[in-house]
Parts: C-alpha cells; structure tokens; sequence
C-alpha cells in the first residue's frame, strides 16, 4: 500500500511536522510557516457552539424495517408495505448537562431518529418519558434556565429548580416520572423512546388521525438506583456511550418495536382532556398500541464530532403522509429547533453527511452562505418561478390542513372536562409498586429538601398532595424529616 503522505489544508505535502520554521537557530518563529500558522489557526476553530440542550449525546447508524400495514392511516412511503426498510440515524442525549456531563443521571433521555427516507429526511425528535415539564412553548427558555448551572453560583441549584417546578403545576406528571425508578436508565439499549408529541398522519384519502409514538426497547428496562448511578459515574462518566459503543462492535445490535396509537381527527375536540397536552399521555384503554415496524441499530459513527455532535434534528422535518398537530409545544419546536442548527452549525448544515438526504439531493433556490457546497446545475437561475429548468412545486400538501377558529391574541386554552395538571400523575403514582413509591418519595424529597425557601417547598407538596392524598403525606413527611436532621 502507497505511503500516505502529511499535506496542508490546501493538499500541499508537510516537510516537518515537528518544529517550527524559525529566524536562525533558536530564533523568533516566522509568520511564513504557512503550516504552522494553519494548524494553530484551525486548532482555535476546533470547538462549534453546543446544543444549548441535549448537548452530551452518543448515536449510531441502522434501519426500520415496515412489519404491520399501516397505509389506511399513512401514505408516508416509508411506511408503505411491509417488509420496507429505510436507513436512519439515531441519537441519545441527556437534557440538562453540558457537553462534559455524566451519563448516568437522574435526567430525561433524548431520542432523536432521522429516518433517510426516499421522500427526503424525517426527523421524529423525542424522549425516553411520553410527557414533559411544561406544555406552552414560551416557558421553555425559562425552564431550561431553571435546570442549568446559576449564572451566580455556577452550578445547578436545588432552589431554582424546583422553584420553576412549584410555579409550573403541569410539571407534576413529569417530575413523578424523573424521580420515579425509570428516572436513570442503565443505558441507552435499556429504555424506551417516545415521539412524545402528537403528530398527525394523513392517508392515501385525505383521511386524518392523530397519532403517538411508541419505541419499545427489545432488550427490556433496565434502571439504575441513585446509588448504583453514582458509582457508575465515579468509575466511567461515559458509561452510556461506551455500552452503546461496544455493544454494536460486538454485534450485538440494539433494537426496538415502533407501535403507535392512533386517534381519528374527529374524536379530539369531544376527547375529555385536551389531546395536544405534552404534559398528558392517551390511555391505552381508549387508544391501544398498535405494532409498525422494528428498528435496528447496527453501525457505528467513524467521527463522533462529525456524525453525532454536527448531527442536525428539526422536528419540520416531515414527509408527505405525516404533519404536525395542534400540539402547542411541537409547534414552538417546529421553528426552535431548526433555528439552533442555524445557529451551532450554519444555514448549509443539511448539506453536512449526516443530515444529507439519501436518495436524492435536496433541489431548491437557497444559495451561497457559509460552507455552500450544493448551488445548483451550472446555470440554474437562483429564483422561482422561473421561465428555465430549475425544480417547481408538487402543488400536493404533505399532511391535512388544521382547523382554526376563535380569537387571536394571548390567551389560555380552552378547558376539556379532565383538563387538570395532576390526575395523571395521580395515577401514575397508584400505578407503582411499594417499594417503588418508596424509592420516588425519596428521591423527590432529597431535593426538595434542600430548597432555602419554605415557600417554595410548601407550592411543591401543594402539587403532590393534588395528585393524590397518600402521595402528598408521605413526600411531605420524608421532607420534613430531612430537613430536620
């Protein structure tokens, strides 16, 4: 095999590699090292911005393969007959840390799949819990801001978070999940992932119907304790990456079953609470699971920077047969998420590998910009319409339009008769075993006791005490009993 040669940025070959070229022996450095200067210059460069959440991840390569006809309720191509498989890339994250955080902590879960499919690239960005904290976009900065470092102290503080949580009701469902025993999963392999929005999917008809995700992991939950998570991280702070990353090197490919359940368009505005609530889950009573397909991971990235961390997720990212819904927190998102691409990556990063679409190149009049690499056939005009060759319009929707009605302006939706913050998390709580009460009240009580101001902690119990009565006494009573040791 030839010998590979050391070149510069611009393919020139390096003749030493170890010293500077200097003025004489021992003398100053010469601004005409042209490598030299390179190579610190694009040292500096190294680092790009980090997700301002979700910013420590890991992904891999794989494949969903279609095993149930679900084309009565999506034209989506991917999802068209069985046994299709489509290409995706996956990636894990933590919510709250920075990009040097632990692995194994009491956090949400990212789970993030870009399926590349045949119709372009479809983003479905969800989580490992089927809820989340807040259920109107404009609070979401403010929450985030709750949960990272204090711009004073530096680091996260008990007292803000759960200051954010006694002023957010609706955050009651997802706290009993965080600090119940699915709150640190053992790994990536070992938890479910949920779209946690609803979506909408649109048939061959015209029909609509209301739609939410299921990945349930086929090799079973697996959790950790407090405890045996803060051994873990003492030992190996990148322990999720490293099971994922050496269980794909084994072969031993992790895979999950997509079901869905499925609501006609129709039923939502009668449904007893709102549908669109991110802070609500559908009982599978009223709309059971039903099974689409499995998905596989089976390839590891080469470059972690240049796959995982420049690795873009818009949640607009959708296909013809799949759209967004009344979902208020989707909607922010559909323009959130993509703008923060913009911004860590530049308004060329689709253009990057990792979130090139596979079966054809993207053709549209976007132009120019840092790191353009795709402008067009030569001679393509950069407008429309055009009199020329250049790409039109399909003049066919992606997904079914959503009704609007009433006023503009700000205002509080409209209450559904089971329309309250706390029912389901009261359920969730009864759902539990002994034993797995007991380890939530602890969990929730060893931070809520630290919180400095009796205020906050008393809104707190306030919601726990709402969910349900026994649920209250006893997250009360094991504050109360450590804050007075």
């Amino acid at each position: 095999m030839a010998k590979r040669v050391l070149t510069t940025e611009s393919g020139a070959p390096v003749a030493d590699n170890q010293n500077s070229a200097t003025a004489g022996v021992g003398g100053p450095l010469l601004i005409q090292d042209q490598h030299l200067i390179e190579k610190l210059a694009r040292f500096n460069r190294e680092r790009i911005p980090e997700r301002v959440v979700h910013a420590r991840g890991s992904g891999a390569y794989g494949h969903f393969e279609v095993t149930d006809d679900v084309t009565g309720f999506t034209r989506a191509h991917f999802l068209g007959e069985v046994g299709r498989r489509t290409e995706l890339f996956l990636r894990f994250s933590t919510v709250a840390d920075s990009l040097g955080g632990a692995d194994a902590v009491r956090d949400p879960r990212g789970f993030a799949v870009k399926f590349y499919t045949e119709e372009g690239n479809y983003d479905l960005v969800g989580n490992n819990t089927p809820v989340f904290f807040i259920k109107d976009p404009i609070k979401f900065p403010d929450f985030i801001h709750s949960q990272k470092r204090d711009p004073f102290t530096g680091k996260q503080e008990p007292d803000n978070v759960w200051d954010f949580w006694a002023h957010a009701p609706e955050a009651t469902h997802q706290v009993t999940w965080l600090m119940g025993d699915r709150g640190i999963p053992a790994s990536y392999r070992h938890m479910n992932g949920y779209g946690s929005h609803t979506y909408q999917w649109t048939n061959a008809q015209g029909e609509a119907f209301f739609v939410k995700y299921h990945f349930k992991t086929n090799q079973g939950i697996r959790c950790l304790s407090s405890e045996q998570a803060a051994e873990i991280v003492g030992q190996d702070a990148n322990s999720h990456q490293t099971d994922l990353l050496q269980a794909i090197e084994r072969g031993v490919n992790p895979s999950w079953t997509l079901y869905v359940q499925i609501m006609p368009a129709h039923e939502a505005a009668e449904y007893r609470f709102n549908p669109f609530d991110l802070t609500k889950v559908w009982p599978h009573a009223d709309y059971p699971l039903q099974r689409v397909g499995r998905l596989v991971l089976d390839r590891n990235p080469d470059n972690v920077f240049a796959e995982v961390e420049q690795a873009a997720f818009s949640p607009n990212n959708f296909v013809p047969g799949i759209g967004p819904s009344p979902d208020k927190m989707l909607q922010g998102r559909l323009f959130a998420y993509a703008d923060a691409q913009r911004y860590r990556l530049g308004v060329n990063h689709t253009q990057l590998p990792v979130n090139s679409p596979k079966a054809a190149a993207a053709d549209n009049y976007g132009r120019d910009g840092l790191m353009a690499t795709r402008n067009g056939a030569r001679q393509d005009r950069n407008y429309e319409p055009n009199s020329y060759a250049g790409p039109s319009q399909t003049d066919a929707a992606l997904s079914a339009p959503l009704a609007v009605a009433g006023y503009t302006g700000t205002h509080a939706a409209p209450a559904h008769v089971k329309d309250d913050d706390f029912f389901q998390a009261g359920e969730l709580y009864r759902l539990m075993s002994e034993d797995e009460k007991s380890r939530l009240v602890a969990n929730i009580a060893g931070g809520l006791s630290q919180v400095s101001r009796e205020d906050v902690i008393e809104k707190n119990l306030a919601h726990f005490h709402a969910a349900d009565p026994e649920y209250g006494r006893r997250v009360e009573e094991a504050v109360r009993a450590l804050r007075e040791d």
